[in-house]
């Protein structure tokens, strides 16, 4: 075995050690010697399951099942916040608060926090579920309450914790160049690599501040269509053009539908480049295989996260578009011309020459005003 692989597969295997680690102190298996040292593992999982239960509980006195919402801008911070350790994760725990900070002034001013907290707006998506809408068995209250613990509560804390932990792969990184740990592997010494502001560190940071300058365009653009299409239906005008339509198509929306769900994947697949960067040191001693082996540090359990989250996306989203559908019937066309999280090559370029768009959407608007 040469030793970029053998530094490969230790990595791997120091990584899966601390996860283990961190469910055998929760369930209070933990080693004597290490109960004095601060893990990031055991302590975010902590909080993750203080999470769940508090959703839960919350959600079902309530019945108000938006209470994961509240605190999805919330959870990442945090656990960023508990794994700073050096540069690259306080960078990481910095580009999180922004992130954060931005979605939560957004869910607020769209009426997402009240008083009490467990009030506020309920994403409207969770009545038509209850209703049977996504499956009739859902009507059944034992098994919604089911549905509520192990799909909104588990589930969504879980997967939220998931996208974070990139920031775990850094932290182990960072003190495995340190000091050998108490693990049944071998210590990947030299396989930590330091922020580098012109490498994939450099780009993950662009990338990600990109995206979020995406999603907020976006998240102001429906707010403005919806405040004023609201202000006119208030004032008894009449609607005209995509307010008429009664959904946004101009802007980010005139190039993808979801222009903001499409950044929210992608800030969370960029913010898993700092985890592949942080182990970038790993084949550095073999020049014969670094190639081979720098693509196999690409992929960590850590990619579990913004995997499900890109599924969990696409399911809503389609689940969202079926419930839009039903509400404005133009929505099909808008649909046909426009790619939901991936632009429609075609029209994009079209747009881009300038053209304005579809003739048959200005024929439709004429004939609403007429």
């Amino acid at each position: 075995m040469t030793m970029s692989s053998a530094l490969t597969e230790d990595s791997e295997c120091y990584l899966y050690t601390h996860i283990i680690t961190g469910i055998a102190s929760i369930v209070g298996h933990n080693d004597s010697n290490a109960e004095k040292e601060y893990d990031p593992y055991s302590s975010t999982m902590v909080a993750c399951l203080f999470f769940i239960m508090l959703t839960f509980i919350v959600s079902t006195l309530s019945k108000n099942y938006s209470q994961v919402d509240k605190l999805w801008s919330i959870t990442p911070v945090i656990y960023s916040w508990m794994c700073i350790t050096d540069t690259r994760t306080l960078i990481m725990a910095i580009l999180a608060t922004i992130w954060g900070g931005r979605l939560t002034y957004n869910f607020y001013r769209r009426g997402g926090y009240e008083w009490p907290p467990w009030s506020g707006d309920e994403d409207y998506r969770w009545a038509y579920v209850q209703k049977g809408e996504f499956m009739m068995m859902l009507t059944n209250p034992i098994v919604w309450n089911i549905f509520n613990f192990v799909f909104i509560s588990f589930y969504q804390m879980v997967l939220l914790w998931l996208i974070a932990t990139p920031s775990l792969v850094a932290y182990t990184m960072a003190h495995s160049s340190s000091k050998p740990q108490d693990i049944d592997c071998e210590t990947p010494h030299g396989v930590y690599a330091p922020y580098n502001p012109i490498g994939l560190d450099g780009i993950a940071t662009l990338l990600f501040l990109l995206f979020v300058l995406m999603e907020s365009i976006a998240d102001n653009q429906q707010y403005a269509f919806q405040t004023e299409k609201y202000r006119q239906k208030n004032a008894g005008e009449k609607l005209t053009g995509y307010y008429a339509d009664g959904f946004c198509q101009s802007g980010l929306y005139a190039v993808l539908r979801k222009p903001n769900y499409a950044a929210e994947q992608s800030i969370w697949i960029v913010f898993y480049l700092f985890g592949v960067a942080s182990m970038n040191g790993a084949v550095e001693n073999d020049q014969a295989e670094i190639y081979n082996n720098k693509l196999k540090l690409w992929w960590n359990w850590t990619a579990l996260g913004w995997i499900l989250l890109v599924s969990l996306f696409y399911s809503s989203g389609k689940l969202t578009e079926q419930i839009t559908l039903k509400k404005y019937p133009l929505y099909k066309r808008y649909q046909k011309r426009v790619g939901m999280y991936i632009p429609f090559v075609g029209p994009f370029i079209w747009k881009m020459l300038g053209n304005s768009g579809d003739d048959n959407d200005d024929a439709n608007t004429a004939k609403k005003q007429t």
